[in-house]
């Protein structure tokens, strides 16, 4: 049957909406790396920003050859078995568009991830967790929420508790996942070299730029735009329920939740690490605005802008309360990435279930529809359903994440292929895994190749 004029019409914007979405996604890839290498010192400036690289170009090859297919594949509710390498792509479901922006999602996990375990692990490392990561453990998650018959998906027929869990752009299936991922590979590799004193008292260990800091934050902000609203997949939509209103309402909306979140965790951020530390600080400030992006993110379509402010308080608290317990217990994460992804997604979920708006969760989720009831926000009178399946999301991606991701880390520690030695770390793994340095530093600032190979000489001798 010949699509008429209208219709094609229609199919272009969505699909040059989806298009540019995945393009902003894709710019927070350039923001992880600002990011990440700011996060770090000058000495591991370089390996820091080839991960990045490496989480991009191994994560679409595994995406591309099996990710997809795990995530979206139709045969049943655990995961997909289909549509590998692309395999009867585009259908009536799916077009390469979609692919295309499921894929912005699907590198930025391990990016995540990289960061927990920055300046001390090796290389060859980062090859076999970003594929694992990208083509498995993250596509079978995707497949329980977003899939259309994933067991804890809100569009599926299953509607665990009748509601399924609402993770709508992914608090959860991104952040948390890489969040827990990074938790069991910082803790297996353990602490950076002089992180922390002979008495378990931490020592300073910041990063190196903190202009690259900044920028990233700004580029992730950026790139957050097409993350959540771009979750929507299609802009021309109009809700039956309204004579003005469809998901072009909705996109404005969580564009505006989003941005609140973001800014209310930045602030209450600097003037609650200003009261600990005494002096205003940039840095935390810029992990705070990225911890209010990461908890909205699950319910910024089915909220109200009031409480996107609610949930960019207690997301800034939950950063700053995982980031002291840290370094209580002697855990090292440089980028903050376990705390920031890990912590305030799972924050994320649980907002969502107290604070979910039911004709929002209507209009996200069955087009806003008349005569639709679904369970919405236990404080907003919706009951327990929705909070009871978002309890069970954050419960089985630790759960699933765990079981995966921790016996890799795991595995590759006892084979030697996870942590490089301590003197390769103290040299810095610039020198000693890419043979040259970031920046054109001074000599009487620099240290040098030959005092890196001096030390592998007598390490050699004492043997």
């Amino acid at each position: 049957m010949a699509v008429s004029w209208e219709e094609s019409v229609e199919h272009s914007i969505n699909t040059i909406y989806l298009l540019f979405s995945a393009y902003l996604v894709f710019v927070m890839q350039l923001g992880f790396a600002m990011l990440c290498a700011g996060s770090v010192r000058a000495k591991n400036a370089m390996n820091i920003m080839l991960t990045n690289v490496v989480d991009a170009v191994v994560g679409s090859l595994s995406y591309y050859l099996f990710g997809f297919a795990f995530a979206f594949g139709q045969s049943n509710p655990f995961i997909g078995t289909d549509f590998f390498a692309l395999k009867d792509i585009p259908n009536s479901t799916y077009q390469y568009s979609f692919f295309l922006y499921q894929w912005a999602f699907a590198i930025a996990v391990a990016g995540i991830t990289s960061g927990s375990i920055a300046e001390r692990t090796q290389f060859s490392a980062y090859l076999v967790f970003s594929f694992f990561l990208s083509g498995f453990v993250y596509p079978v998650v995707v497949h329980w929420l977003w899939s259309s018959n994933g067991w804890l998906s809100a569009s599926s027929s299953l509607l665990l508790f009748g509601s399924g869990a609402i993770d709508f752009a992914g608090s959860g299936v991104v952040h948390l996942v890489g969040g827990v991922a990074g938790l069991w590979g910082s803790f297996i590799e353990g602490p950076r070299v002089g992180r922390f004193d002979v008495f378990g008292k931490a020592l300073p260990m910041r990063g190196h730029n903190a202009t690259l800091v900044v920028l990233g934050t700004f580029l992730l902000w950026f790139g957050w735009f097409g993350f959540n609203p771009g979750s929507f997949d299609k802009i021309l939509v109009a809700y039956q329920s309204t004579t003005d209103q469809g998901n072009w309402t909705a996109v404005g909306r969580t564009a505006v939740t989003t941005m609140l979140a973001g800014s209310t965790a930045g602030i209450v951020t600097l003037f609650c690490r200003r009261l600990l530390v005494g002096h205003w600080d940039a840095l935390d400030v810029c992990n705070g605005v990225l911890g209010g992006f990461v908890a909205i993110t699950s319910g910024c379509s089915v909220v109200e802008p009031w409480a996107a402010v609610v949930c960019g308080f207690f997301a800034a608290l939950v950063l700053i309360g995982l980031n002291i317990l840290a370094l209580k217990l002697q855990f090292d994460d440089p980028l903050e990435a376990t705390q920031l992804h890990g912590g305030c997604g799972a924050w994320g979920l649980i907002f969502t279930g107290l604070f979910a708006n039911e004709e929002f969760v209507i209009q996200a989720y069955d087009s806003g529809k008349s005569g639709i009831a679904r369970p919405y926000g236990l404080l907003m009178g919706g009951g327990w359903g929705l909070f009871g399946a978002q309890l069970i999301e954050l419960l089985v991606i630790v759960g699933w994440v765990s079981v995966t991701m921790g016996p890799l880390f795991y595995i590759l520690h006892k084979l030697g292929l996870l942590r490089i030695s301590a003197d390769e770390e103290i040299a810095g793994l610039d020198i000693s895994s890419h043979g040259g340095y970031a920046y054109a530093q001074s000599e009487e600032n620099r240290p040098r190749y030959t005092d890196y190979l001096r030390m592998q000489e007598e390490q050699s001798m004492t043997k």
